[in-house]
């Protein structure tokens, strides 16, 4: 490599690295309690005066897995104790990444009199909104133990890799959350593309099925990032290791996710104000 080329990248990776997207993003950090607050009250107000509260979304979810687990064991032809614990890991994956995907393109709009009228990192609400569907992922996670305990789904060392690649997957949604809220409050009809994809992207991506049980279109699979997100989090909860190619993949999207998102952060963070 060039010594012109060395010293050009350089130069972006400090101009990335020392722009406000940190000094945004610490400051947040430091108000994560009040973050986790907020989200906790919004998903309380959501459910006040109701009697199960947020566990309608559990009872939700329960009714869901057990209506295509019969259905979807029948159309593949698959034994329901495989079939269902992967169609349970599935389906509340797909709600954690869909749940952030579409409510991040409307995320600023939302804060927009906070945003005009009070001085917090920008980078808070969407945050707050990623925390808060992680908190809607744990109400749904008595419905996997009930699967597992129920087809004696094994538990092994391996399971403990669950919550190292949780983290690996919010991290990754963190930085699509903060690119999305953007793009979201400069580009208003973004809101109503995705709301459109979704439902395709539902199919083509291993909700139901897992990309082995296709052996011809297998590979065609693995070119979705939303497979390696699900199948990250879905070996671990079943009790087997995740491939390295899996790992590798996600390490690679957060990697790249959150240099774009913070040149795009540094470059239009003082404009977001403005589009909403």
């Amino acid at each position: 490599m060039s010594t012109t080329a060395t010293t050009t990248m350089n130069g972006s990776v400090r101009k990335v690295l020392g722009g406000p997207a940190l000094a945004d993003l610490h400051h947040a950090w430091g108000l994560l309690h009040v973050i986790a607050f907020i989200a906790a009250s919004d998903l309380r107000a959501r459910y006040r005066r109701s009697v199960l509260g947020p566990f309608w979304m559990t009872l939700g979810t329960a009714a869901g897995t057990l209506g295509l687990g019969l259905v979807w064991s029948e159309l593949l032809r698959m034994e329901r104790a495989s079939f269902v614990p992967s169609l349970t890991c599935g389906l509340i994956l797909w709600q954690l990444l869909s749940g952030c995907i579409l409510e991040s393109t409307t995320t600023y709009w939302r804060q927009a009199a906070l945003i005009r009228n009070i001085s917090m990192p920008l980078s808070m609400p969407p945050i707050q909104m990623v925390l808060k569907h992680l908190i809607n992922f744990a109400h749904n996670l008595p419905v996997l133990l009930a699967v597992v305990l129920m087809f004696d789904v094994p538990v092994t060392r391996y399971t403990l890799l669950a919550l190292p690649c949780l983290l690996l997957v919010a991290a990754n949604l963190l930085w699509l959350a903060l690119l999305l809220s953007m793009l979201g409050a400069r580009f208003r009809d973004l809101e109503y593309v995705l709301g459109a994809a979704m439902p395709l992207l539902m199919f083509l991506s291993p909700v139901f099925y897992r990309p082995d049980y296709l052996p011809f279109s297998a590979e065609f699979i693995w070119f979705n990032p939303f497979s390696h997100l699900i199948e990250l989090m879905r070996y671990p909860l079943l009790g087997a290791a995740p491939p390295g190619f899996v790992v590798l993949t996600n390490a690679l999207l957060c990697l790249g996710g959150w240099i774009l998102t913070l040149w795009l952060f540094n470059a239009k963070r003082n404009r977001i104000a403005y589009w909403l």
